[in-house]
């Protein structure tokens, strides 16, 4: 029974990603802004509901290794395998001002992390641990990114201000395929996550490994299937927004909330994926800087760096 749910799981992140990409695409076309704010605000809070869900209920629960190896593992997963995927469908232009902004804002979000769980090295505690106020910490610094946003957002509709609506595209239908293929993309997340680390804990898998891998792989489902499907729509920066925003909620609203119900526990071995993540966020900040595209070279280098990582965390684990 695991196995079909996970099939039917996966069925309903495509139909609602598709869905879900029409749908936002279109209400930027209303809004008048820039598709690229609706990939760093709706899409990508949207795709991060899934990591949101299991990494607060695994901080309730007292699974801290699952709550911060759900992120991490996302956001390598993102960086890696949903851009290199994307990329070599169709190459990911880098010409908003706001992704050239964002991506090292990623970063930024990145090093806080790995500075602030790094208690034993910097502070000479006896553990490693994302605190309460590591927790408010992260949320200030989602407050500023979203006005940021927000901001950018209300120059580029005074910018279109003068450019006539469309007439074919009706808000009500639009909002109601945006909502619709984001309650499929959250179900189906969710049917994968809870088949998947079933099927994962069958095999003997630890909760670590579990959390870097089938549950962070899950979780980041609708950004791969939501990307992809961007991608062969050639909205690009839907693609790439999706994916950046998606990378900065994790960290800041995932890790925030979750640490500021439950200060979490780290895993002295999830510092070097943190290093890791920081590594592969630096390339993708130097491969958008070259010619402003991630095409379907850096596509091959990216994907292929998610599987060589796969293989450490396993010998490892």
């Amino acid at each position: 029974m695991a196995y079909i749910l996970l099939v039917v799981g996966f069925a309903l992140l495509i139909i609602g990603a598709n869905s879900f990409v029409d749908g936002s695409s279109n209400i930027a076309r209303l809004l008048r802004v820039p598709p690229i704010l609706i990939g760093l605000t709706i899409v990508a809070f949207g795709t991060s509901s899934p990591e949101a869900t299991v990494s607060i209920i695994a901080a309730l629960e007292g699974s801290a290794g699952v709550a911060v190896g759900n992120v991490v593992g996302s956001n390598i997963f993102n960086i890696t395998l949903v851009v290199g995927v994307a990329a070599f469908l169709y190459p990911l232009k880098v010409e908003s001002e706001n992704v050239k902004k964002e991506i090292p804002f990623t970063l930024l979000a990145s090093i806080a992390l790995l500075i602030l769980m790094s208690d034993i090295a910097l502070q000479g505690h006896s553990n490693n641990m994302i605190t309460r106020s590591d927790g408010f910490i992260f949320l200030l610094f989602l407050s500023i990114f979203l006005y940021y946003v927000i901001e950018s957002g209300l120059k580029g509709r005074k910018s279109a201000a003068n450019e006539p609506a469309p007439t074919n595209i009706k808000w009500g239908k639009n909002i109601f395929i945006t909502i619709l293929g984001l309650a499929a993309i959250i179900f189906g997340g969710d049917l994968v996550v809870d088949n998947g680390t079933e099927i994962a804990y069958s095999l003997g898998m630890s909760e670590t490994l579990v959390g870097l891998t089938i549950i962070a792989i899950g979780t980041s489902l609708p950004e791969l299937v939501t990307s992809i499907t961007a991608a062969l729509k050639k909205e690009s920066e839907i693609a790439l927004g999706n994916i950046i925003g998606s990378n900065i909620f994790n960290i800041l609203f995932v890790l925030g909330i979750s640490s500021a119900i439950s200060p979490l526990a780290v895993n002295g071995k999830v510092l070097i994926d943190v290093v890791f993540m920081i590594v592969l966020t630096v390339v993708l900040l130097i491969f958008s800087r070259t010619g402003y595209k991630v095409g379907k070279r850096e596509g091959f280098v990216l994907a292929a760096s998610y599987i060589i990582y796969l293989v450490y965390i396993i010998l490892r684990n």
